[in-house]
């Protein structure tokens, strides 16, 4: 049980890192970089650790210095570094789609 806890608190620190940056960022804003696949869940730890801020302000603190500890920082820091990659992938993938699409098919 205690173990599981450990795993849940762990994930969600994995997920946060500075709560004012999630913050300050619209999840649905349109014209944002379509890169930051990461806004969502940040948003998410951001509302779960007001939420235990809330029931217990030293749980809170506790949340908050261990989302700043170097495996915590790294491992988020590795998510953004791959999945920027892959959405680097899947953007220049639309692109040359686009354009077959365009030169084969409407024949432009």
């Amino acid at each position: 049980m205690l173990q599981s806890r450990a795993l849940v608190i762990a994930l969600i620190l994995l997920l946060s890192t500075t709560l004012p940056e999630v913050q300050s960022k619209s999840v649905f804003e349109r014209d944002r970089d379509r890169r930051d696949w990461l806004v969502v869940p940040d948003a998410i730890a951001a509302y779960i650790y007001e939420a235990v801020k809330k029931v217990s302000p030293r749980v809170g603190q506790y949340l908050a210095d261990a989302a700043q500890t170097p495996v915590v920082v790294g491992t988020r820091n590795f998510l953004i570094r791959e999945t920027t990659k892959i959405s680097i992938m899947a953007e220049q993938m639309m692109e040359k789609i686009v354009k077959l699409w365009y030169e084969k098919v409407l024949g432009y």
